[in-house]
């Protein structure tokens, strides 16, 4: 990835100069002294991040940074070339700074923003997701967002609401003509999404107007609003039902050359798309062999007088399908999920795997009916650094109204051992964790322009981490079931690539992740949904997982007796979001 940015002088030299800044003078108390070069770049941050706010007013308030509420972009040909424009004049700005003379810290600060401002250009003009995807055009999530904070009094928030859906019916209009031959996935999305969007339009907003303390003209000003945005978002669900529906023929593939160039601009890792689904192939074969192993342990004991199958696949699926059968109930799932939680905080505690911050509020919620039907059953919506005391929402989509069938299918896929991983990997030590860590993160650059990789790989390691410290007892169930929900990570990877750059259909989808993965027939279809409505996402995980492994694996070889495990998790998550491959060169410097 380096090497691609030759145009401001960032050859494959850059790697070697980001271990070798760490050789600089010291001040008397140990630290590195701050050097003309990293002071002058430390200004030009700021700048860059007040230039970031401007063009994007929706993410500066996901993030904390609430002086834009109520600016609503309209997503027009000619504002696209003014990011554009903005992009280029960042990477000229850019090239006026000596990489190597800056500190590891700004080096890998340099390079994250590079790949910034290189992808804006890139998915603007490339990838082009704006003419062909229905569903990044929705009023409810920003609105959501700044009507269920807390960081001003509600006159002030609904005053910002009234100032971004001024333009609602502008907004829509600009997005019916940006689309030109969507995919039918994404247009079906676009619909659930904006549907559930009128839910935020409706009667506790107007509720939240009635009681706040506004002048009479500016509730009326504001009702009026709100009224027009739901015609604007009631017409845009009309026009893509009715008009939009007969062009939608795109694919969602899209082909190897998009989809190696955009696992290079989102993951930033050090192997290609390649080279880490030739990994996931190994591991997938390593994780049928150690399943295979525990499967047959434990065989006498669930299936006992039964004989034991000479073919492993059978053999292992026998014994996670008995393994499966306790789980909670459908109207319990979303408390089942939130009364596991102390139970986390208190192991971490116990063990000292790291340092938690209870002044950090985590809230287990339902998740919003605009975020829902993209496929994931369970997120983590987390404040940004500008925000740090604000309420994390662990979203979980809960099951009422789902058929029985496919409920019970559901909660076997997330039985009394899978829902805990899934706990851990989504709440403590997973995201919610790491992004309390990032908020941290004295590189406002890290903490904004995050890194999936790293955050999911962090998720997922947290999950073996917890294991490996004896979580579950170190029973041959937790581990049988966690292989399995790895190797749901390590198929993701494999879904990715064959679903995005081949032609695999979703039966023989449904087909590969039940007879492979082991996995229930829902959670089999929620992944084909969700594979075909993202494009490497599903890669990040896998990828940044097998990355920090890579690393600790590293650093126990090279420290020997003195590695400790709070020390590594403690120092890698200080680094903020950035990719694992920056960290790791910081970390081992």
């Amino acid at each position: 990835m380096i090497a691609r940015y030759s145009r401001l002088g960032l050859t494959l030299a850059a790697a070697g100069a980001l271990a070798m800044a760490s050789c600089r003078p010291q001040s008397d108390n140990g630290a590195p002294e701050a050097t003309a070069a990293d002071i002058g770049f430390d200004r030009y941050k700021e700048r860059f991040i007040d230039s970031l706010w401007y063009y994007n007013p929706g993410w500066a308030s996901s993030q904390g940074f609430h002086k834009y509420d109520e600016v609503l972009v309209l997503p027009t040909a000619g504002r696209r070339q003014i990011e554009n424009k903005a992009a280029a004049r960042g990477l000229k700005e850019l090239q006026g700074f000596e990489f190597d003379k800056l500190s590891p810290n700004n080096q890998t600060d340099y390079l994250m923003m590079v790949n910034q401002l290189r992808s804006t250009r890139w998915y603007n003009d490339t990838l082009r997701s704006w003419e062909w995807d229905p569903s990044q055009y929705n009023l409810g999530a920003p609105v959501a967002e700044i009507l269920n904070g807390r960081y001003q009094p509600l006159p002030q928030r609904l005053r910002s609401i009234s100032g971004k859906i001024n333009r609602a019916i502008e907004y829509y209009e600009a997005a019916k003509n940006n689309l030109r031959n969507p995919t039918p996935e994404h247009l079906q999305l676009a619909i659930l999404q904006n549907k559930g969007g009128l839910e935020v339009f409706g009667q506790p907003l107007l509720d939240s107007v009635d009681r706040a303390d506004l002048p009479a003209r500016e509730k009326e000003e504001l009702r009026a609003r709100i009224a027009n945005t739901r015609e604007a978002m009631q017409s845009y669900i009309t026009f893509l039902d009715q008009e939009l529906r007969p062009q939608a023929k795109r694919s969602f593939r899209i082909g190897k050359p998009l989809f190696d160039r955009k696992f290079a601009y989102d993951i930033v890792a050090n192997a290609s798309a390649d080279e880490v689904y030739g990994r996931a192939l190994a591991h997938k074969k390593e994780l049928l062999r150690d399943m295979a192993g525990r499967a047959t342990r434990l065989w006498p004991k669930y299936m006992p007088g039964q004989p034991l199958p000479a073919d492993t696949l059978t053999r292992i699926r026998q014994v996670v399908a008995k393994l499966s059968a306790t789980h909670t109930t459908p109207q319990g799932f979303v408390g089942a999920v939130r009364q596991q939680i102390p139970q986390l905080v208190k192991f971490v505690d116990e063990h000292k795997l790291l340092t938690q911050d209870p002044t950090k509020p985590l809230v287990v919620r339902e998740t919003p009916l605009y975020m829902r039907g993209s496929g994931a059953g369970a997120s983590v919506s987390a404040p940004g650094p500008y925000d740090k005391s604000a309420d994390t929402y662990y979203n979980v989509e809960p099951l009422d109204g789902v058929p029985a069938e496919q409920a019970e299918s559901y909660l076997r896929e997330y039985n009394q051992y899978t829902l805990q991983i899934l706990n851990i990997h989504e709440a403590i030590p997973g995201h919610y964790t790491q992004l309390v860590y990032a908020n941290r993160s004295p590189s406002i650059i890290k903490a904004i322009l995050g890194n999936g990789a790293m955050i999911e790989g962090w998720a997922v390691y947290a999950e073996r981490m917890m294991l490996e410290s004896g979580y579950g007892g170190n029973s041959d169930e937790i581990w049988l079931m966690w292989d399995k929900w790895n190797m749901r990570v390590t198929l993701n990877t494999i879904l990715d690539h064959l679903v995005q750059t081949g032609t695999i259909s979703e039966a023989e989808t449904v087909q590969m992740l039940m007879r492979d993965g082991f996995q229930e027939e829902a959670e089999a279809r929620n992944k084909w949904r969700r594979a075909t409505l993202s494009q490497v996402q599903l890669s990040s995980y896998f990828t940044g997982y097998s990355e920090i492994m890579a690393l600790r694996d590293e650093l126990k070889k090279k420290q020997g007796n003195d590695f400790d495990l709070k020390t590594f998790n403690e120092q890698f998550l200080s680094y903020g979001s950035a990719p694992v491959k920056y960290i790791r060169q910081m970390m081992l410097r």
